[in-house]
C-alpha cells in the first residue's frame, strides 16, 4: 500500500512541477522516488518518511540554487529593459511636481519623470535612465557642457 501511496506523491510532485517551473516540488518527486524504493525493501512507514524528507531537502539545499544560477543566467533581456543605463536627451523639461517632461532615447520619445522628486530638468539635458515604470523613463540628470541652458522664470527670479 505504501508503494502506491509514494507512487501517487512522485506524479502530483511532478505534475505540480510541469504546471509551475519553480524548481521547488522536483525535489520531493526525487523523495517519493527513495521512499517508494524503500517500501519495496519492506522497511518500515518511519524509515520512508525519514528517507523521503531527507533526500528531498538535500536536493533542495544543494542543486536548487545552482540550477536556479543556470536558469536565471539564460534570461535575455527585452527591449524595455536594455534601455536601463543608456543615455536620453530631455525634449521637455522634466517636472515632477508639475507631472510633465519627455525625453528621447533610441530615436522614441518617452514620457519621463526624474528619479528625485524636487529635481527639475531643462529640455536638452542628458539624462541616463535608472529604471522604467510603466511606460515613462525613471531618469537621473548628467552634468555635461552641452546642454542648452533652461529658460529662465520671470516669476521665480521676481520672487527671489
Amino acid at each position: 500500500m505504501e508503494i502506491i501511496a509514494w507512487l501517487i506523491a512522485f506524479i502530483v510532485f511532478v505534475v505540480i512541477e510541469m504546471l509551475t517551473f519553480q524548481l521547488l516540488t522536483i525535489w520531493f518527486a526525487f523523495g517519493s522516488l527513495a521512499a517508494m524504493a524503500a517500501a519495496m525493501l519492506n522497511l518500515s512507514v518511519e524509515v520512508q518518511l525519514t528517507l523521503f524528507l531527507v533526500i528531498a531537502f538535500i536536493l533542495l539545499a544543494t542543486i536548487r540554487p545552482a540550477a536556479g544560477r543556470y536558469i536565471k543566467g539564460h534570461v535575455t533581456k527585452t527591449n524595455v529593459d536594455s534601455l536601463i543605463g543608456m543615455t536620453a536627451k530631455v525634449t521637455a523639461q522634466i517636472n515632477n511636481r508639475e507631472g510633465f517632461g519627455t525625453a528621447v532615447v533610441r530615436g522614441q520619445e518617452w514620457t519621463a519623470a526624474a528619479e528625485d522628486d524636487d529635481a527639475v530638468i531643462p529640455e536638452g539635458a542628458m539624462v541616463t535612465i535608472v529604471r522604467i515604470s510603466g511606460v515613462k523613463l525613471i531618469v537621473r540628470r548628467e552634468a555635461s557642457e552641452k546642454e542648452i541652458p533652461a529658460k529662465k522664470d520671470p516669476v521665480k527670479q521676481e520672487t527671489l
